[in-house]
């Protein structure tokens, strides 16, 4: 169990936490949910020990070992990829460092072998001997090829390293697991064993994540962190979403009944209060009215942005044909000879463990790059607006975020532009920011805005996700499901894949496609019964063989 006992923290002046009481127990997992700013990911390092609070302490049971996810991807890059898994249990990777210097010795002393065989003891009693076999299982579980497992970690791109560093927290069984946005750049393979593994995990977990549907499938409680306060709710995201618009409408109609009492007790009191037959009704009257309290109910820190891309022209019949394109990348080949059609209702998501296919199909189809082989052809009457998953030199200039946005739309008028940041919670002082300053999820809302302004009817997303808070990728959700156009789009979080995508398009790791019109759990379910049959049939194939010598 870890526990937080009148905690507070403050920045300056400011309490980000004030006296906050919360217990985390074992076998349940937490999501610990916010908006931006209110302190999720400090409050993770609050009870990593990261940080010290200004008042208050966190208390671990004695003897629990409590493994945090690290987000420094270039920490580990002199280091095998296995050991750094290992070192996810400090004290076994200590004691095989240790044993491998003592046995390496030349002139290996008897106090030398009596040291070895304490640490062999202690080795076998904390599973030594199954750690490498156990860290494999990990890395395959997240997508690291089984040859990549004695690789050194310079030597691999930023998604496995990321996927790495999971595992490096996942391994050897802590008691208390701290993860924050660990589905961020994981694939959706990756995602599914992930949520399988936490389901499984009988330790006490606490998540921050912005992915709806990861959090309903691996909850059992939701910690909401408004105003400097963290109430804790049974259940899964829905539940406590549901809950908690049900608290508020019920304190709101507990308040409009008091505010109905208090006007009729004040309309007595100012009929009678003068009526020597009525004063004493009157002076009760007053009395109860002096014990009536509102609630206070404080407006929650959550904003959403309205997002609504409307497409200026109607699309016609011929939207998108692409014919034997073909793309090596750093001697990769990432796509061969991709072909397909795209009709005028289609919204396609792009699933698939390879995201340098995805990124670079996106690119070869706005402009940004040439393919090495075949063609692509937009119809006559499509426009196309483009959300790239590095959008670092939209925002390499010194403009405000006006200005910025007033460079892509086709009306300048400042009020008009301003009006589409509005939306995007981008308000008053906000529009003479400059964007070069801007935060990586400010960054993605004035992307946002940039589609919106187009008035395409083709929009493009890679990864639009990313770096939003949960409030904005609600939002967006609901603006691509409404949009009257074509999507393309690549996403990790389920939930927008799910209910966006009417056909599902995967590339795999050769290069090729598969194309199938179906939402995207219709596509997972038959992919799973796929994956069964082939093991069926092998293990069928391995007894008929077994028999028959």
């Amino acid at each position: 169990m870890i526990s937080a006992n009148n905690v507070t923290y403050r920045v300056g002046k400011k309490a980000l936490f004030e006296d906050v009481n919360i217990k985390f127990t074992e076998g349940n997992c937490y999501g610990l949910i916010g908006a931006n700013g209110t302190g999720k990911s400090t409050f993770l390092k609050i009870l990593s020990g990261a940080l010290e609070t200004t008042n208050g302490d966190i208390s671990i049971t004695p003897g629990q070992r409590l493994s945090v996810l690290e987000q420094d991807h270039f920490k580990y890059d002199t280091y095998p990829v296995m050991d750094v898994v290992i070192m996810g249990n400090e004290r076994l990777y200590q004691i095989m460092k240790e044993k491998d210097a003592i046995y390496a010795k030349e002139d290996f002393s008897d106090e030398d072998g009596i040291r070895a065989s304490e640490l062999e003891a202690e080795f076998a009693e904390m599973d030594g001997w199954d750690a490498e076999s156990n860290a494999a299982m990990l890395l395959n579980g997240l997508g690291i090829d089984t040859e990549l497992h004695y690789s050194t970690m310079g030597d691999l791109n930023s998604n496995e390293k990321v996927k790495i560093l999971l595992a490096k927290a996942l391994f050897g069984n802590p008691d208390i697991l701290l993860l924050d946005e660990p589905t961020n750049h994981l694939d959706l393979d990756a995602i599914a064993w992930f949520e399988d593994f936490l389901i499984d995990f009988e330790n006490t977990v606490i998540v921050v994540s912005h992915d709806r549907y990861f959090l309903n499938k691996v909850c059992t409680h939701i910690a909401d962190i408004d105003y400097g306060k963290i109430q804790l709710f049974a259940g899964n995201y829905d539940f406590w979403y549901e809950s908690s618009q049900l608290i508020i409408k019920q304190r709101k109609e507990a308040n409009k009944k008091k505010e109905e009492q208090i006007k009729e007790l004040q309309e007595f009191i100012s009929r009678f209060s003068a009526n020597a037959s009525k004063s004493k009704q009157a002076t009760s009257r007053k009395r109860a009215l002096e014990k009536i309290e509102l609630d206070d109910i404080k407006p929650s820190s959550r904003k959403y942005p309205y997002i609504d891309f409307r497409p200026e022209r109607e699309i016609g019949n011929e939207v998108l044909t692409v014919e034997g394109i073909s793309k090596t990348i750093n001697g990769e080949k990432v796509l061969d000879n991709i072909s397909f059609i795209v009709g005028h209702d289609d919204k396609i998501a792009f699933v698939g463990g390879n995201e340098l296919a995805k990124t670079t199909l996106f690119k070869i189809l706005v402009g940004e790059l040439e393919p090495d082989e075949g063609t692509y052809k937009w119809g006559v009457t499509t426009s196309q607006a483009y959300f790239p998953k590095d959008n670092t030199d939209e925002f390499n200039n010194d403009y405000t975020i006006t200005e910025w946005l007033t460079g892509y739309s086709a009306i300048k008028d400042v009020t008009y532009v301003r009006g589409f940041l509005g939306r995007m919670l981008f308000a008053g002082e906000d529009g003479v920011k400059r964007v070069k300053v801007l935060s990586g999820g400010e960054k993605v809302r004035c992307m946002l805005s940039k589609m919106m302004i187009s008035g395409a009817n083709c929009l493009i997303f890679d990864e639009p996700t990313n770096h939003l808070d949960m409030e904005a990728i609600t939002a967006l959700n609901e603006g691509m499901m409404k949009f009257k156009g074509v999507e393309l789009f690549s996403c990790h979080d389920h939930q927008v894949v799910q209910t966006t995508a009417n056909r599902i398009m995967e590339i795999l790791p050769n290069g090729s496609l598969i194309d199938k019109i179906t939402t995207y759990d219709e596509y997972l379910a038959n992919d799973e019964m796929a994956r069964k049959r082939t093991v069926y049939t092998s293990t069928a194939t391995d007894e008929d063989d077994y028999e028959t010598d």
